[in-house]
């Protein structure tokens, strides 16, 4: 098994608030990164994924904790803290932090100019990752005269010119609007897979980390929620927290009444549900029923399906690449998506159903 490239224990990070008592950015965290894996940090505001680069990266110092990278300890809390120019290692913050003054040539230039590299070789680099990211001809322009994906660019081909296996990623695509973006994820992603180096990426945004990463790190209060690949962590959710974050859901409160194998059978106000429970949950323990409103099918006839509710619509709306129903079961909403091209008249009466296999039991 390949060793990490990035190996971090029970990394801990509190901030004292104005009232005196302490937050905790980052609890007790331990996690690798292995080389060439794209690992996405995704959470909302204040959840600590960016004060978790920040500490890799030897801009925050920690309370507790140990980070090594390429197998060398460069953080051993009250130990030692390894500068971050010695860290090597390459981040593109949300602002791109380019030097205004500088040509993008020269801010790409500046930082191999600082490791006394021959001139020629600087431009020949420079030149090459500037054909890499697809901007040759704003080499000697300024950062003032760019948008906010050329900046990127720049921000990136300075990142690749150092020739970094490791590069962290603070919400760079933040700043560039919609279309650019997508573009953008898509380019990152190639030149990534490409040239091998390993990627940390902190974002909020759940598309995009779907899109990029090997591995989502979910965060929450400072911990890490659930680890794993995009689709464990959408299909497989560890908790409604996670559930709630990652993509959309509808929801059931209950308690179990009966377990068997994988699949369990929840006691709700709808009747009996059926579907597949996490860890932790047990016969008489309370629960959420969580299912996707892609899984979420709609009839006009009953179905044969152990989950199915009459209900009537109460709103359908056409979204472009899917239709959405909000269907009212007694006092409960439903959502769901499809690909149907006919829609139901609000009012109408329709049969909701999802497979159990679609059904995600989580402890409440």
């Amino acid at each position: 098994m390949t060793d990490p490239i990035v190996s971090i224990r029970d990394l801990s990070k509190a901030f004292r608030r104005e009232d005196g008592s302490r937050a905790h950015a980052i609890d007790g965290i331990s996690i690798d990164v292995s080389p060439g894996e794209f690992l996405v940090l995704l959470g909302p505001s204040g959840c600590g994924k960016t004060t978790l680069l920040r500490s890799i990266a030897g801009l925050e110092q920690p309370d507790a904790g140990t980070i090594a990278i390429r197998g060398k300890t460069v953080f051993e809390a009250g130990r030692l803290d390894v500068p971050p120019e010695r860290r090597r290692l390459s981040m593109i913050f949300q602002s791109y932090a380019l030097w205004p003054h500088m040509t993008a040539y020269k801010n790409v230039a500046y930082p191999l100019q600082n490791r006394r590299l021959k001139k020629r070789e600087i431009s020949e680099r420079v030149g090459r990752v500037f054909e890499l990211v697809g901007i040759p001809e704003l080499q000697h322009s300024y950062p003032g005269q760019m948008s906010g994906g050329q900046q990127q660019r720049v921000a990136l081909a300075r990142a690749l010119a150092g020739d970094a296996d490791l590069i962290l990623f603070d919400e760079p695509l933040s700043n560039v609007d919609a279309k650019v973006r997508e573009q953008l994820r898509f380019e990152l992603l190639g030149m990534q897979r490409d040239l091998g180096f390993a990627a940390l990426y902190v974002t909020h945004d759940q598309a995009e980390a779907m899109e990029l990463a090997n591995t989502i790190a979910v965060m929450g209060a400072g911990k890490i929620a659930q680890l794993g690949p995009p689709r464990e962590i959408y299909l497989e959710p560890a908790s409604r927290y996670v559930a709630d974050f990652v993509g959309s859901s509808n929801e059931l409160a209950g308690i179990v009444r009966a377990v068997n194998g994988e699949f369990v059978t929840v006691a709700t106000e709808l009747g009996d549900v059926r579907g597949v429970g996490a860890d932790g949950v047990a016969v008489d323990s309370k629960v959420i029923v969580v299912c996707r409103p892609e899984r979420t099918r709609l009839a006009r006839e009953e179905p044969e399906c152990p989950n199915r509710w009459r209900g009537n619509v109460r709103a359908a709306a056409f979204l472009g690449p899917n239709l959405e129903h909000v269907i009212k079961v007694g006092e409960h909403t439903f959502r769901t998506w499809s690909v149907d091209t006919t829609l139901l008249e609000a009012g109408a009466a329709a049969w909701l159903y999802v497979e159990p296999a679609h059904v995600r039991v989580l402890p409440a």
